[in-house]
């Protein structure tokens, strides 16, 4: 198959859970640059936490906050951006509130919280190593940030110690928005903040990494059959069934790995993502 165009997600696929990235997917990402062939970046990450790696990277285009943001990296403009509607956002800090969640939320240039405590916590740990320009708002009461700032939202953050499921199936059925639910328990423990714990992301409506990559498709005129895609989370798994080919890396999530047309025998810190390019890409 004649693959013009590769999309990777960071966290877990090219990055492995202690921040570290094999020389090896360095070279493989370099490759892909002296074949002509555009790199594109897919996160569950705003731009500003993920700009430093994506120039590191020297990637053609960013798809972020699972798809609510697409970026040309090459010139910086805006292709596409969806944020959440402040019914939604309201409905959902009020679940939080009854069942005693964690929340925190990205705009364009921060991440908000009332306290560094999950994913916001490891963001912040991270912060000096990425080079990211985010800035951390620590406030006193969410709800009031927004009413006074009424910022642009493009994923709300929910997270528990426990289960999250029956959240999402209510969120579902009450609002029109797009749930990934986030397992970071027993082998996905987080390691950079030495915890358990699960995370649902809420963004608008059709907001998956698939649907930012049909965009592309559209955008760039390269069939999303010619495309290979590699990731190991399960808001991966959109784009893992639909581009021509799929990779999981060897230690993604089952539904993943059930879904996808090759697994790779490295690990992420041995260089899965250089394994997959290598052996796809003559």
């Amino acid at each position: 198959m004649d693959i013009k165009l590769v999309a990777s997600d960071l966290d877990g696929t090219i990055i492995d859970r202690n921040n570290f990235i094999a020389k090896e997917n360095y070279e493989a990402i370099d490759m892909l640059h002296s074949r002509k062939l555009p790199f594109v970046v897919c996160t569950g990450k705003s731009y500003s936490v993920s700009k430093t790696i994506c120039e590191n990277f020297k990637a053609s285009y960013g798809i972020f906050g699972n798809g609510a943001q697409i970026v040309d990296l090459k010139t910086g403009e805006e292709l596409n951006r969806k944020i959440l509607k402040p019914k939604q956002i309201s409905y959902c800090i009020k679940l939080a509130r009854k069942y005693n969640l964690h929340i925190h939320f990205y705009t364009d240039t921060s991440i908000v919280t009332e306290n560094l405590k999950y994913m916001d916590l490891r963001n912040y740990l991270l912060k000096d190593y990425n080079a990211t320009e985010l800035k951390f708002c620590i406030v006193p009461d969410i709800e009031e940030y927004i009413e006074e700032e009424d910022p642009d939202i493009f994923s709300l953050i929910l997270t528990s110690d426990g289960s999250l499921a029956d959240l999402e199936e209510i969120i579902n059925k009450h609002l029109t928005v797009s749930t990934s639910l986030i397992n970071k328990k027993g082998v996905y423990r987080d390691n950079i903040i030495n915890r358990e714990y699960e995370y649902l992301n809420i963004a608008p409506n059709n907001i998956n990494k698939n649907q930012a990559l049909e965009f592309l498709s559209r955008y760039l005129m390269i069939p999303q059959s010619e495309m290979l895609a590699i990731g190991d989370n399960v808001n991966d798994l959109e784009m893992i069934k639909n581009c021509g080919i799929g990779i999981a890396v060897g230690e993604a999530y089952d539904e993943l790995k059930e879904a996808s047309d090759y697994i790779t025998t490295k690990t992420v810190t041995e260089g899965a993502f250089a394994e997959a390019i290598n052996k796809f890409i003559n």
